[in-house]
């Protein structure tokens, strides 16, 4: 297995250039399975996840064209499902990746039927896909579960009013794909707010979709006799781009976040402002300059416009070197601070207390060998690398290739001295 080697200390600076959306591009990708017409992507990252689905869609039968790396360092991706082959997306395929399970809406709308392996991913929680499976069952689905696979069907899905018991974004963007083809109109309660959300819905409709209130809590489906293709140029990563944030912030940086959307980023931006960390936001960049010492903060995560849970971990980082204690709460995964016991090992002084996590400033951080356990600790781990005295190497960085385009030469453009050692 690779690893990545860093020798901490630099102060980094400079312009960076944020990726695609990870999590927009794979929903995107996944509807090409509503019309048989040509889906062409534009700002498609290259990351294992989006690899992996693109396997998926080439499995189910659908023709796969990449165009190479375009100008920008951007890739272009076109799908087309005129005709399938199967309507099985596999558990080889599914275990590593939870937004496989994103297929079964689609397949079900379009082909009324599909057979899809339970999902897998970062153990980062249970994350069931319970939610996903009573709202396709109230649109009339016949579902059934049958040696760790989903089995369902449906000569012609009906429009339904769905009340989610969780805001889930996954369960969210599969009622919403098998909406569109849906005789009536669905309306999805309680519906997840993010921007993928709203990234979605308006592909969709550029497709020919009838959807509004994508991003505002409830979401209205008018059903249509089908879809027609699309082109479209996937929004930048909020996620990556808060990496780099807290990057510039750890090391009294000064870096320039190309592509970034400060809209997409309101409650993360106010706890770096909060804890002295110097943010200046343009209409296509956000620019972050590190205090001396920065302050410690209490941190909520919550769903979305709330503190992103994506982004805790890189906080948890900050604020292991910040003046004074904070304390991380975490509302959304029951399993998400596994990542404490490995900055621990690299000096940070983190007490866990259930659901909480109380951090106390230190002066430094120290490198060590660790050890990525899912997609945001791996990073998480990078940045302490950053920050930290002497060589931090760590392993399992496949999580980070899940979700972070060649993030050690972006860093290295940067000033970091990082390297991946191929294993």
């Amino acid at each position: 297995m690779d690893k990545i080697l860093i020798q901490g200390g630099r102060r980094l600076e400079g312009e960076v250039s944020v990726s695609g959306s990870k999590n927009a591009a794979l929903p995107l990708l996944i509807s090409s399975l509503l019309t048989p017409e040509k889906c062409l992507y534009q700002g498609i990252p290259d990351l294992m996840d989006i690899h992996t689905t693109l396997k998926l869609l080439s499995r189910l039968g659908v023709t796969v064209e990449k165009d190479g790396r375009q100008a920008g360092g951007v890739g272009q991706v076109a799908l087309q499902a005129g005709g399938l082959s199967g309507m099985e997306a596999p558990y080889d395929l599914v275990k590593t990746m939870r937004a496989s399970f994103l297929v079964l809406g689609p397949l079900l709308a379009r082909f009324g039927q599909a057979r899809v392996s339970t999902p897998g991913g970062c153990a980062i929680g249970m994350r069931p896909v319970n939610l996903h499976l009573k709202g396709l069952a109230e649109m009339g689905a016949e579902i059934d579960l049958v040696h760790g696979y989903v089995e369902a069907k449906a000569k012609k899905l009906r429009g339904a009013r769905i009340h989610l018991d969780l805001p889930s974004v996954g369960a969210t963007e599969n009622l919403m794909m098998a909406g569109t083809l849906a005789e009536g109109t669905t309306i999805i309660e309680n519906a997840a707010k993010e921007p993928e959300i709203e990234e979605l819905a308006t592909v969709l409709n550029k497709m020919g979709a009838r959807i509004g209130g994508a991003g505002r809590g409830m979401v209205t489906i008018e059903g249509v006799g089908g879809l027609h293709g699309v082109s479209h140029r996937v929004v930048p990563d909020r996620i990556e781009a808060g990496t780099f944030m807290v990057a510039a912030a750890l090391t009294g940086g000064d870096i320039a976040v190309r592509g970034a959307r400060s809209d997409h980023l309101d409650a993360f931006v106010l706890k770096l402002q909060e804890a002295g960390v110097g943010v200046a936001v343009a209409a296509d960049e956000i620019r972050v300059k590190g205090a001396i010492k920065p302050k410690s903060v209490d941190i909520t995560t919550l769903p979305y416009p709330g503190f992103p849970t994506d982004l805790q971990a890189q906080m948890m980082v900050l604020m292991s070197v910040s003046a004074g204690v904070s304390v991380i709460t975490e509302t959304i995964f029951e399993n998400r601070f596994m990542h404490a016991l490995e900055l621990s090992r690299m000096g940070a002084d983190i007490r866990l207390e259930g659901n909480r996590a109380v951090v106390k400033g230190v002066g430094s951080l120290s490198g060590a060998p660790v050890m990525a356990t899912d997609l945001r600790a791996s990073v998480s781990l990078v940045l302490a690398g950053l920050v930290a005295k002497g060589q931090t190497e760590i392993s399992r960085v496949y999580h980070l290739d899940r979700g972070y385009e060649h993030i050690e030469r972006k860093l290295s453009r940067l000033g970091a001295d990082i390297q991946r050692i191929k294993g």
